[in-house]
């Protein structure tokens, strides 16, 4: 006969309740000054949106202490490690202090630091990280995290440089890092929003999460399009461009989007910039000089080339100051800009 199940043998076999994602904005930390400039972003932030703030850092158990030359699994006790790993988030949160008016959680997670925050990412409003990292046991923040997570998660996502530690006084101890600094001299920070476009609707997304993040700064948002020199890999322009037509044209069309940007935000100063020069170059410039850089996933190739791929990345490894990226997502506002003037057809 079939053994007989009682009723607590079948709630013993169910599932484990799921744990709850953190919402608002979360902030990855691995004890590097890259970390805790991160930090300190991320809590600006979570004041301005008044928006809970949760702290993670992650760890994993190295393969070589977990895998046995017989190619089975051994048991290996990963206390040292989180022991580790609790001692980076406190630290964290000691330097952190009280944030006002809002909420800070905390967590150590077992696992890949680009694996957890993807996770976290299906329920933040925000992912922050440093551009770069520490490795050892709390894994590699950037690096690894820096190229995956922009181009994969679920919500928007902000690296902030090293860098930003100048603006808000804070001491790096990497002495690389201030001979590079000393070479480039100090940079005026205006008060300012600069969102990078090129007339896809990947971009009109991310101008419009641009104009908000500039609502709640209160600053002016800059509409930045960089037109590179054409080369001769572009071999599929049918004929010689006309570049003063080209500028003439996109000029109409940053006209018309912020007619249609207005529209939506009445109150918010709108500027615009049209630069020669490729756009990797233009938008790690800006990033030196305003408060926050947006950028789309991903974009269109042609006059501006790609906001995510080539373009993003190259930006995301060289920024001067925090670069927000906007996954693609559906927006109703996008359906009434073709009424307000020209596009740039797909």
């Amino acid at each position: 006969m079939p053994e007989q199940l009682h009723p607590q043998d079948d709630a013993a076999r169910e599932e484990p309740e799921e744990t709850e994602l953190p919402t608002g904005i979360v902030v990855g930390v691995d004890g590097s000054d890259h970390g805790r400039c991160a930090l300190a972003w991320a809590a600006g932030e979570a004041s301005r949106r008044r928006r809970p703030l949760h702290v993670v850092t992650a760890y994993s158990v190295p393969l070589f202490a977990a895998s046995g030359l017989d190619g089975g699994y051994a048991t290996f006790d990963d206390t040292v490690i989180r022991d580790g790993a609790e001692a980076v988030l406190k630290e964290a949160l000691a330097g952190l202090g009280e944030v006002d008016g809002v909420e800070v959680t905390s967590s150590v997670e077992s696992g890949d630091a680009s694996g957890v925050l993807l996770e976290f990412s299906k329920a933040a409003e925000l992912l922050v990280f440093g551009s770069r990292g520490r490795g050892g046991f709390v894994g590699r923040l950037l690096g690894s995290v820096s190229s995956a997570l922009p181009a994969h998660a679920h919500c928007a996502t902000v690296t902030v440089p090293l860098q930003f530690a100048e603006r808000i006084g804070e001491h790096v101890e990497d002495r690389h890092f201030r001979e590079e600094q000393a070479k480039e001299g100090p940079a005026e920070v205006e008060d300012v929003v600069a969102v990078g476009v090129d007339g896809s609707d990947q971009a009109r997304v991310a101008v419009l999460v641009a104009a908000e993040e500039a609502m709640m700064m209160g600053v002016p948002l800059r509409i930045v399009c960089a037109v590179p020199q054409f080369s001769g890999s572009l071999a599929w322009v049918p004929a010689p461009v006309d570049r003063e037509q080209l500028f003439s044209d996109i000029r109409a069309q940053l006209k018309a989007g912020t007619a249609w940007l207005q529209s939506h935000f009445p109150d918010l100063e709108v500027q615009t910039s049209l630069v020669d020069g490729a756009p990797v170059d233009v938008l790690v410039e800006a990033s030196r000089t305003v408060q926050l850089l947006v950028l789309g996933t991903r974009g269109r190739g042609g006059f501006a080339g790609m906001l995510l791929g080539s373009t993003s990345d190259g930006v995301l490894h060289h920024a001067k100051g925090p670069v927000m990226v906007v996954p693609d997502h559906a927006d109703d506002r996008l359906a009434d800009r073709p009424s307000f003037g020209p596009m740039l057809e797909s």
